[in-house]
């Protein structure tokens, strides 16, 4: 099947743009409250994202499975911060934790999406 360029492209800056802002958050302001160690937590999830891709090569269909790969990872960290009592850390909350999780789930399942959309053929009607 014929890959979309425009899509494809799209997907990229989109998984490449998401990444780089969880990073951003991570060292500038702290995905859970103010910072620190428990934060160590999300470079897993860039961590799956960079592995995922260079295992698929940066072909659609193993990025689309890379990006559902780490919209799991964040649901994992998610549970695992929450189980852990880390809401209760300063600067930090049930809501906030969820939000954010809400956030960058809807931003790599929306590049993961996208990448699948760039491998299928166009629908005429």
């Amino acid at each position: 099947m014929p890959i979309t360029r425009s899509t494809y492209r799209a997907a990229l800056a989109l998984a490449l743009g998401s990444t780089v802002l969880l990073l951003w958050m991570i060292g500038a302001l702290g995905v859970i409250g103010s910072g620190g160690r428990q934060d160590l937590l999300y470079v897993g999830v860039a961590g799956v994202a960079l592995v995922g891709s260079v295992r698929a090569r940066l072909r659609p269909r193993g990025m689309a499975l890379t990006m559902a790969a780490t919209v799991a990872a964040l649901l994992v960290v998610a549970v695992i911060a929450l189980i852990a009592g880390l809401q209760d850390t300063p600067g930090a909350s049930v809501p906030e934790i969820l939000g954010l999780t809400a956030m960058y789930v809807t931003l790599f399942g929306a590049a993961g999406w996208l990448f699948r959309r760039s491998v299928q053929p166009a629908r005429r009607g």
